[in-house]
């Protein structure tokens, strides 16, 4: 006999007849008939008849419905007390059971309702996805950073597991979908996939809905990334030819601006294009870049400290030319779209006017001024790596783990970057080439 319960079998069980049960009166008090193994059925004054099945377990007295008479029919409800002493014989309570499957039946039918409105179902790896994507993701990253994560999750994820239960889905399963993305030649796009699958199956742990994270078992498993560099000119010799195209190109004089400052400025493109004349102090010779326009976290673009550029003579004097055809009262853009002065120069100005110079993609990018700038710095003018990552806007961390503080080495930067214009007027007008400078600036 199970030890949680002390049910014992009756001497006589299927008492009652139908003719009985059809014959009996509901009096003016509820009256039981017994039919034996606990099931009675239950007559009221109001003439309704219950099904009940009485029994013990773990020294409780309960009770158990199964139903109207003559809905149920006593065959019926005999099955039904049949399977509940079954569950009582395997040490199981009939009651939970049966509370159990009716919050699944009516999970079941919560669940096909909202896929009928084609709304993720809880507990599936979509609607963990969402949550996470909401609750976290947003809330860490950019706009753009989080709407591209979710397109990528949405077209290459949620189409295969997104319906599927998250605590279900196995490593296989995930590296099936990831090896679609792959197969198309999109190697970090899979990679990207696969970090953000992670994060939500930590977040799925974190909230009790499963207990793994299949995607660190992919860790190699998926092609590597190949190495790409965006193109640029590093040499001395390549690069004075290119300031010399820069300055006899005949193209619009914003984008002309953009590209002659493109070199001594050291900014990102999209840094560089939003400038806006607000930012520039001619008396102090600095551009502060607020924060929130940086490459950084969201955190950092919202609490970060802006970015401060000290500007040489020779951009200064850039600026100043640019100043009289874009600055001026209500025109905040330092570089404006011809197209409308509310915009700034697209994405693609100063990428399109290197080609029309000559310079194809494999020759020189808008970001490969940047990396012209770290090498020739390093390896012309000897400037330590910190100041240059500085200027970058590189996060670097020292031997404690600690990221240096972006208005750091401001001196050693205004230096570097007069030098960094001296060292580009000499290789555009076509001096010898300067051996490496073993100075470093301190």
């Amino acid at each position: 006999m199970c030890p949680h319960h002390q049910w014992r079998p009756t001497l006589q069980t299927n008492k009652l007849t139908d003719t009985a049960i059809r014959k009996a009166k509901n009096g003016d008090k509820s009256v039981k008939m017994a039919d034996g193994g606990g099931l009675y059925l239950e007559l009221h004054p109001n003439g309704s008849r219950y099904w009940r099945m009485k029994y013990r377990f773990g020294g409780v007295e309960k009770r158990l419905a199964f139903g109207v008479y003559p809905e149920v029919t006593l065959a019926d409800a005999r099955r039904k007390r049949d399977d509940a002493r079954r569950l009582l014989a395997n040490d199981a309570d009939p009651g939970e059971q049966l509370k159990a499957a009716k919050v699944a039946v009516q999970a079941s039918a919560e669940a096909a309702q909202m896929i009928a409105k084609g709304l993720p179902v809880p507990g599936t790896f979509e609607f963990v996805a969402r949550e996470w994507l909401t609750t976290v993701h947003d809330h860490k990253v950019s706009a753009g950073h989080a709407g591209r994560t979710k397109t990528r999750l949405e077209q290459n994820i949620f189409p295969w597991l997104g319906a599927r239960p998250i605590s279900e889905i196995e490593a296989p399963e995930l590296l099936q979908a990831l090896r679609r993305v792959e197969a198309r030649g999109a190697i970090e796009t899979a990679h990207r996939i696969k970090d953000s699958c992670a994060q939500v199956f930590r977040y799925g742990i974190a909230c009790g809905v499963c207990t793994r994270n299949p995607a660190a078992d992919l860790k190699d498993a998926l092609k590597p990334v190949p190495t790409r560099h965006l193109a640029a000119i590093v040499d001395p010799i390549g690069t004075g030819k290119l300031l010399r195209d820069i300055a006899e190109y005949q193209g619009h004089p914003v984008v002309c601006a953009a590209l002659k400052l493109s070199a001594l400025l050291l900014l990102r493109p999209g840094e560089l294009r939003h400038l806006e004349w607000a930012w520039i102090d001619f008396d102090s010779a600095t551009l502060t870049v607020p924060s929130q326009l940086m490459k950084r976290t969201k955190a950092d673009k919202q609490d970060g400290p802006p970015h401060i550029v000290p500007l040489a003579r020779q951009a200064i004097n850039i600026l100043r030319e640019l100043q009289a055809l874009t600055g001026g009262e209500g025109r905040r853009l330092v570089f404006p779209s011809p197209q409308s002065r509310s915009r700034c120069i697209s994405d693609n100005a100063v990428r399109s006017a290197l080609r029309r110079m000559g310079y194809g993609n494999d020759d020189m990018t808008a970001h490969g001024f940047r990396a012209m700038a770290r090498t020739l710095i390093a390896e012309r003018l000897g400037v330590l790596p910190e100041v240059i990552e500085a200027q970058l806007a590189h996060a670097v961390a020292d031997p404690l783990g600690r990221a240096y503080n972006r208005t750091q080495f401001l001196d050693q930067r205004r230096d570097m970057m007069g030098r960094w214009a001296d060292y580009l007027d000499r290789l555009r007008q076509g001096a010898e080439v300067v051996p490496i400078d073993r100075r470093a600036t301190s």
